[in-house]
């Protein structure tokens, strides 16, 4: 299915996966529509959009943590940009990784608010559109911490596997109309995720990744873009995508 033209929404555009996703959408000659709360940074991925072949970008400054607002953005879309195509609910974070009974609250309440009621929020905006004009997909991030939790994650693993259930949940409400439902379930990628987890300590973030190769955001992105221009008959209703140095959320392979 070509995506020249259409609409592509994706939330948590300003770095990261987000980021790369709008590049790779741009350059099959999307139109982006791209949202995250970092205003100024978002500017610079549409500048970089439009470089890389994106028919037209609007960027939208927005919490997905803000219900109201969400809704809000999406009425008062101009009439162009409401025909939304593609939705990738991107938007998430890590706070931490304290154990259970020693955990942040705000934190928490941090991770839920964003990884999962954002999700809902957004979805739950537009969809209806999706239905009502008869075509569209829906593609969220996931995360293999959604299958296996790990110590000192048990809120982020809970959210992730959250998104897994709404995403299983909405592909099935979804039946009997030609909307598409996907998750795409990463493994270990290289991004600010790490630097969020551990709010800004540089030394704790980079041992993340020793001596390992983690997957890169233009990995996940190709896979997303992939999912979306399959054939509208094909859903894509699950891809786990990882290192190879990583069998699952417990276990790595990393260089001495």
């Amino acid at each position: 299915m070509s995506l020249e033209g259409k609409i592509v929404f994706i939330t948590g555009a300003s770095s990261g996966i987000g980021a790369a996703t709008a590049l790779a959408f741009a350059a099959e000659g999307a139109r982006l529509l791209l949202a995250a709360r970092r205003a100024d940074k978002l500017a610079e991925v549409a500048a970089a959009a439009l470089e890389r072949g994106a028919e037209s970008v609007h960027t939208i400054d927005l919490d997905v943590r803000d219900r109201d607002a969400v809704q809000q953005a999406i009425n008062t879309l101009p009439a162009k940009w409401t025909a939304i195509d593609v939705l990738v609910n991107n938007a998430g974070l890590s706070r931490g990784m304290d154990k259970l009974y020693q955990g942040n609250m705000d934190d928490w309440e941090e991770m839920i608010d964003t990884n999962v009621k954002g999700l809902l929020y957004v979805t739950r905006a537009v969809v209806p559109g999706m239905v009502e004009r008869g075509r569209g997909h829906v593609v969220n991030l996931g995360s293999t911490a959604g299958e296996l939790t790990y110590p000192g994650g048990a809120v982020y693993c809970a959210s992730k596997a959250a998104e897994r259930a709404i995403n299983d949940g909405l592909r099935q409400d979804v039946l009997g109309t030609p909307i598409r439902v996907t998750t795409v379930d990463p493994g270990m990628v290289e991004t600010e995720f790490s630097m969020v987890r551990f709010h800004g300590d540089t030394e704790r973030a980079a041992s993340v990744y020793k001596g390992i190769q983690p997957l890169t955001p233009e990995d996940v992105a190709e896979v997303i873009v992939w999912a979306a221009n399959r054939p509208e008959r094909v859903n894509i209703a699950r891809v786990v995508l990882t290192t190879v140095r990583q069998a699952n959320s417990l276990l790595f392979h990393r260089d001495a």
